[in-house]
């Protein structure tokens, strides 16, 4: 009979072409630059990394990620049957039974599919992805019914040649987009560069609960500085390119393009793996970046990523917020892609758009990115009488001060900080003219140059003197003391002040009334949350100050970036809204009154928003307004006030 000599052939010759695809694939993605990858230990790990650590990103998505267990499931299951069943023949009525169930649950996840397609988010990409239900349902459908008579449910001539030849139509199909189209190109291509990327993942730190998220340091002797064209990038940053599944979970995160700005993550990655095999985006079926129109741009792995695949103002967009990172179900960085090619740009270009290099001239200059004068960066502490290590040569806790020293806002938090630490009766001492500014500025402008100068003096300085941690209000500054000084040399402990307070607070070290102000929302920093993962540290505060927050709507790990961070403001790149002016729009629809925050450059965001507006406030200092006189102090505070009267 003509399927049982034809369908095997079909089948290898599906296999064949597809392990020949996967060779080419492979050879793209080796452009690349050498990266050191454990390769036995990645393809053991890879199983438990897409069943488990995948599947927790996936499953904030409750349809897709039952609908991906069905179809994904079935498929994986129906290949491995359908190799021993049609293509070696092996007469089993178990193994047949076997194939059946695994081609009717990957059936019913078609089916979902299909629905999902039919009225889809516009987030997802449309064109060859709307055809990819159709050829999950082929290639099921048909093997099920080819399988029917091997499982003696069906005799063996059941349907006779028109079946036969329709069935074959619709083996082809679906074998064409599921075997061929995994390693040629097509929807399916995920499925083959994704798994390879679970095993061969850039930040091998993220699985198993883990958290990585601190720039990877730069070899600044290597011949180019940066990502000028995708050869340049590592081999499996391209892998990882070719992972993207093209959903759009990205995109409908990202401030900047909500803000309408010329970026669009999902897009972003589209035009590198089109710089990968080399092509122009005319064929992308996704949302373009906001103001630009797809089919102008294009290139290949050789050839300039700038003026050729994207235009500058992408990569000057991102405020390094890390949402797209969060949110992406293939666990693609890319953040890590756009500084890289930022890195490019300032070292090799000198182009740094709007005051970015005058930013960058006052870091070498004067060691803080406005160009003041550095002794000015204490002045703020004239009456506080604090510690300075230099002097004290060591304390329990260092305050680091950071850039909001030299701004008048952000000088009354640092007041409160220093308020509620003595009234904790803290041993905290400050660097004062010894501190310079962290480098996190610089680095995400893609000057790592100056950003290791910074680090390594702070190192030196910091290595001189005995503390047991270091505290911030800022989040930026705690970010990278914390996760990317260590590869510097520069290990300390590290805590942002939301988490320190809480501890005092818990520990019974503060006297505390209750929130006397307006209702409170709470806005998450992305340096101190989506970077570091603390959410509840404020909260918990908060909470003990008897306030209950009034969430907004993207809040927690979904947080809206106020648009603070990633040198944003300083590059500005205009769109058609201000990325602050919607996260208080979310304020607003919380209905609270005040805003607290824990992070500088959030606190000028915010208050940059014209009124009328919720008030902004920082969680210390919500918690400097609730401090009480403690019990034992009251009777010795009550004679001093009487023997003045006297």
């Amino acid at each position: 009979m003509l399927l049982d000599w034809l369908l095997p052939v079909l089948i290898a010759m599906a296999l064949g072409l597809a392990l020949i695809g996967a060779a080419r694939r492979i050879s793209l993605w080796r452009q690349g630059q050498a990266a050191p990858v454990d390769f036995w230990g990645g393809l053991k790990a890879m199983p438990t990394r897409y069943l488990k650590d995948l599947h927790h990103v996936v499953e904030r998505d409750k349809y897709m990620s039952h609908t991906h267990v069905a179809t994904a499931g079935g498929f994986v299951a129906s290949a491995l049957l359908i190799i021993l069943v049609h293509l070696f023949g092996l007469e089993s009525r178990i193994l047949a039974a076997a194939l059946l169930a695994s081609l009717a649950l990957m059936f019913v996840g078609a089916c979902f599919v299909y629905k999902r397609r039919k009225q889809p988010p516009a987030r997802l990409s449309k064109g060859p992805w709307m055809r990819l239900p159709k050829s999950l349902l082929s290639f099921a459908g048909s093997f099920f019914l080819l399988t029917l008579p091997v499982a003696g449910v069906l005799p063996q001539d059941f349907g006779g040649w028109v079946l036969a030849i329709v069935l074959l139509a619709g083996v082809i199909w679906g074998m064409g987009e599921l075997f061929f189209g995994m390693t040629w190109g097509g929807p399916m291509k995920h499925a083959f560069a994704g798994a390879l990327h679970l095993a061969f993942h850039r930040r091998p730190e993220r699985f198993g609960g883990g958290r990585s998220t601190g720039l990877l340091p730069l070899d600044l002797s290597a011949a180019r500085l940066g990502v000028e064209k995708p050869a340049d990038f590592k081999w499996n940053q391209l892998l990882g390119f070719d992972a993207c599944v093209q959903c759009g979970r990205c995109e409908a995160v990202c401030p900047a393009f909500a803000a309408g700005q010329p970026l669009n993550p999902k897009k972003l990655i589209q035009d590198m793996v089109v710089g990968l095999a080399g092509g122009t985006d005319a064929q992308y079926a996704g949302s373009p970046y906001p103001g630009i129109e797809v089919g102008q741009h294009g290139g290949s792995a050789h050839q300039p990523i700038v003026k050729g695949l994207v235009e500058a103002e992408t990569l000057w967009s991102c405020t390094t917020c890390r949402a797209c990172v969060e949110e992406c179900p293939m666990m693609i960085e890319h953040v890590d892609a756009i500084v890289d090619m930022r890195r490019f740009l300032t070292l090799e270009k000198g182009a740094t758009p709007n005051k970015g290099a005058e930013v960058l001239e006052n870091l070498i200059a004067t060691d803080n990115p406005g160009g003041f004068e550095p002794g000015a960066r204490m002045h703020w502490a004239a009456d506080q009488n604090l510690q300075v290590m230099a002097e004290v040569k060591k304390a329990d806790v260092l305050l680091w001060i950071g850039d909001g020293g030299f701004d008048m806002r952000n000088q009354r938090t640092l007041r409160s900080l220093v308020k509620v630490l003595k009234a904790a009766k803290v041993d905290f001492a400050v660097l004062a003219q010894e501190e310079r500014d962290s480098g996190d500025v610089a680095r995400r402008l893609g000057d790592e140059a100056t950003f290791q100068h910074l680090a390594k003096l702070n190192i030196a300085t910091l290595n001189q003197y005995q503390f047991k941690l270091i505290l911030t209000c800022d989040p930026h500054s705690f970010h990278v003391l914390k996760n990317e000084y260590p590869a510097l040399g520069g290990r300390y402990q590290v805590q942002h002040h939301s988490t320190y307070l809480n501890e005092l607070v818990q520990q019974g070290r503060l006297a505390l009334g209750q929130h006397k102000g307006g209702s409170v929302t709470y806005h998450d920093p992305c340096y101190l949350g989506r970077y570091n993962g603390e959410y509840e540290a404020p909260r918990q505060l908060l909470k003990a100050l008897g306030i209950e927050v009034q969430e907004m709507e993207r809040s927690g790990f979904r947080s809206r970036c106020c648009g603070g961070g990633g040198g944003a403001p300083i590059t500005d790149i205009p769109g058609k809204q201000r990325i602050p002016d919607m996260r208080m729009d979310d304020a607003r629809g919380s209905g609270a009154a005040i805003v607290a925050v824990g992070c500088p450059q959030c606190t000028a965001m915010l208050e940059g928003v014209v009124e009328p507006r919720p008030a902004v406030k920082d969680l210390v200092e919500l918690l400097a307004d609730a401090l009480q006189e403690p019990q034992a102090d009251k009777p010795a505070a009550q004679a001093a006030v009487q023997m003045a009267e006297v």
